[in-house]
């Protein structure tokens, strides 16, 4: 079944055009809603969401429609997408529903969903949904509609749960961090966090008003957390995205750490300790091949999945994985996480600082990346991949890569868009097959 509203994510798109209206997520709630009603207890669905204008419309849709199938809802207000996970697990609900379109700019918006695990819906749940979204659905008898109230304490309960990811005897204190909120979900609750555990915290990108999520700030824009952490002179910043549940650093001296030097150190650290599970880590396909060696020479495996990290999370549940991600941020560390969570993710880096003593420039230097480029190649229409120019490119690059470096290739899920991702030892060879394919692509286009 092709996928009208469903992606690699949930359901994303542009505020009131497309599938992100409020009459699509009410009826996403009436779904959603529906699917979830299993048994003969009173179910209940928990809310939150980020921090963009569009949150309050695609809320009250949402709300509307749960009720309207008789299901009970409790709001959360702006909260990280793992705490929505966290909560909806811990308060029994029977689904958890997240508005954000994470780190895309305020005039978008999207819809994940989590089971009552607290673990994103699988493929065939999504399908199932979006089969019953061009359904009449029956609704509630009129004493049966739900209920809504709003938590005041979320936020507590989720700082409270990020910090018990720490052993009791770790503290942050002579630590000089910022953190940027990106003025989304975590504006509140990371700085919080950060500063209880004895940090002392300089704050940006947290003070939110609606249009501002994700602009100039946050894990996809660097220049101002590195600007100011060169200002006060920081011992390392913390970026998240909107949603909080990317994480991307930046050291002492102002230089990106990546989503692989993360797994790489947290990977092998845990592994020291005899604490990581599955023999190694799980990423994409987009992940450095220099993380793969670093692993490699620690005795450990990388293995792939598709680019998402629902795919990474599939793999680590179905291998016993704990660790796992992606180079963009996604940090999945289930021992403490049902979903990637950036503040969780960065108090493992913190505690792997304080207990080393080494500049984070120095600990989270774990290797040198390959030389890896990626460029996008916009098409009209058809399958330029189907193309046999294209077809053939991409085989003669790969016999070129053979044995010093990989290729991938892949359409994008959301956009008209073919990615061609090189990476290898040669850095003008990689260049080289990249331009290549991105020929023959634009030409089959």
């Amino acid at each position: 079944m092709a996928r009208k509203f469903f992606g690699t994510d949930g359901i994303r798109g542009r505020t009131n055009a497309g599938v992100m209206t409020a009459a699509t997520a009410m009826k996403v709630g009436q779904a959603a809603g529906t699917y979830f009603q299993r048994g003969d207890h009173r179910h209940r669905v928990v809310i939150g969401k980020d921090t963009r204008l569009s949150g309050y419309m695609m809320e009250s849709a949402m709300v509307a429609g749960f009720t309207s199938v008789g299901m009970d809802v409790v709001l959360l207000g702006p909260m990280p997408t793992p705490a929505v996970a966290m909560l909806t697990r811990s308060m029994r609900a029977d689904l958890g529903v997240m508005i954000s379109a994470s780190h895309n700019p305020f005039e978008d918006n999207g819809i994940k969903l989590f089971g009552p695990d607290g673990f994103k819906l699988s493929d065939d749940a999504e399908l199932a949904i979006e089969a019953m979204l061009g359904q009449d659905l029956a609704l509630a008898d009129a004493t049966q509609v739900g209920r809504a109230r709003r938590i005041e304490d979320a936020r507590g309960r989720y700082i409270h749960a990020v910090k018990a990811s720490l052993p009791d005897n770790v503290r942050l204190d002579g630590l000089r961090i910022v953190i940027d909120c990106a003025n989304g979900a975590a504006y509140h609750v990371t700085p919080s966090a950060l500063w209880e555990l004895g940090a002392e915290v300089i704050a940006m990108g947290v003070e939110p008003n609606g249009k501002n999520i994700n602009a100039g700030v946050g894990s996809t824009h660097l220049d101002a957390i590195k600007a100011k952490v060169r200002e006060v002179r920081a011992d390392i910043g913390i970026a998240l995205d909107g949603d909080a549940d990317r994480l991307i650093v930046v050291d002492e001296k102002s230089q990106t750490v990546d989503g692989d030097q993360i797994m790489a150190l947290i990977g092998t650290q845990l592994a020291a300790r005899g604490e990581l599970r599955g023999g190694g880590v799980v990423a994409t396909v987009m992940s450095n091949l220099g993380l793969e060696r670093c692993l490699n020479g620690h005795g450990l495996t990388l293995e792939r999945t598709s680019v998402g990290d629902r795919y990474v999370l599939e793999r680590m549940r179905e291998g016993g994985f704990n660790v796992g991600g992606e180079q963009s941020g996604h940090m999945i560390l289930t021992d403490h996480a049902t979903t990637g969570d950036g503040t969780v993710a960065a108090l493992q880096v913190l505690a792997a600082l304080v207990e080393s003593g080494k500049p984070a420039s120095e600990l989270l230097h774990q290797f040198d990346p390959v030389p890896q480029l990626l460029k996008n190649v916009r098409f009209a229409g058809g399958k330029p991949l189907d193309d046999k120019t294209v077809k053939q490119a991409i085989a003669d690059a790969e016999a070129r890569l053979l044995g010093k470096g990989r290729l991938v290739i892949r359409p994008s899920g959301t956009e008209p868009v073919i990615r061609v991702m090189a990476e290898g030892d040669d850095a003008g060879e990689v260049s080289a097959v990249v331009d290549q394919i991105c020929d023959a692509v634009r030409k089959a286009a």
